[in-house]
C-alpha cells in the first residue's frame, strides 16, 4: 500500500511538472506577443510531454491494466526519443531557440524523459507486451514526420532543423528520420523486453 501510494505520488509530482513547463512556455510565448498555437503545438517535444503527463496522471489513479500498459509504453519510447534526439541533434545548436523559459528546457529535455523511463523500470506494467503490438508506438513518430513535411511544405516552418529539407535537403532529412527511426524500433524492443522479462519473472515467483 505505501508502495502504491509513493509510486502515485512520484507520478503525480511529474505530471503536473511537465504540463506546468508546458502552461510556462504557452504564458510566456502568450505575453511576448507571438504564440502561433499550430507551430507550438507542432514540435514533438510538446506534444510527447503532454502525452506522457497525461499517461503518468492516468497511471497514478487507473487500475493496471493491457490498455494502460499500452500507453504507457507509448509514452516511455516518445519520452525517451524526446531526450535523445535532443541531446544527439539540438543541444549543441547556440542559433536555435529551445523554448522561452530556460527551466522549461531542462524540464521537458531532460528531466521529464527520465523520470518517464525511471517509471516504467521502476512500476514495470505487469500486462506482457508483444513486440507486434508494441510496434504500433512507431505509429505517430511516422505520422509525426509526415506530417511535419507536409505542413513545412504548405507553411514554410519547420519544428527542427533536421527536418527542414532547405538545411539538408530531402535525402538528408531521410537519412536523419531513418536513423531516428531505427533508433526508435530499439527503443521499443527494450522497453517491450523490460516488460516481458518482468512478467515472466513474477509467473516464476508464482509457481516456485
Amino acid at each position: 500500500m505505501v508502495k502504491r501510494s509513493l509510486s502515485a505520488a512520484y507520478k503525480v509530482l511529474f505530471a503536473l511538472l511537465g504540463l506546468g513547463a508546458v502552461v510556462t512556455e504557452v504564458i510566456t510565448i502568450v505575453h511576448r506577443g507571438n504564440f502561433d498555437a499550430g507551430n507550438f503545438f507542432s514540435f514533438f517535444t510538446i506534444l510527447s510531454n503532454i502525452f506522457a503527463s497525461l499517461v503518468l496522471l492516468a497511471s497514478a489513479f487507473l487500475k493496471k491494466s493491457h490498455t494502460l500498459a499500452m500507453f504507457r509504453g507509448a509514452a516511455v519510447v516518445y519520452m525517451a526519443t524526446t531526450g535523445l534526439v535532443f541531446s544527439a541533434l539540438l543541444s549543441g545548436l547556440e542559433d536555435v531557440v529551445l523554448t522561452a523559459v530556460p527551466l522549461d528546457n531542462t524540464i521537458l529535455h531532460y528531466i521529464m524523459p527520465i523520470a518517464v523511463v525511471l517509471d516504467w523500470i521502476i512500476d514495470t506494467p505487469h500486462a506482457y507486451i508483444r513486440l507486434k503490438r508494441a510496434l504500433w508506438w512507431l505509429a505517430f513518430p511516422l505520422a509525426y514526420v509526415a506530417y511535419s513535411l507536409v505542413r513545412g511544405k504548405i507553411t514554410g516552418w519547420y519544428p527542427y532543423p533536421f527536418l527542414d529539407p532547405a538545411n539538408r535537403g530531402y535525402f538528408g532529412v531521410a537519412v536523419v528520420s531513418v536513423c531516428v527511426g531505427t533508433m526508435v524500433l530499439l527503443l521499443i524492443w527494450a522497453f517491450a523486453q523490460l516488460a516481458g522479462r518482468s512478467e515472466h519473472k513474477r509467473a516464476h515467483a508464482r509457481h516456485s
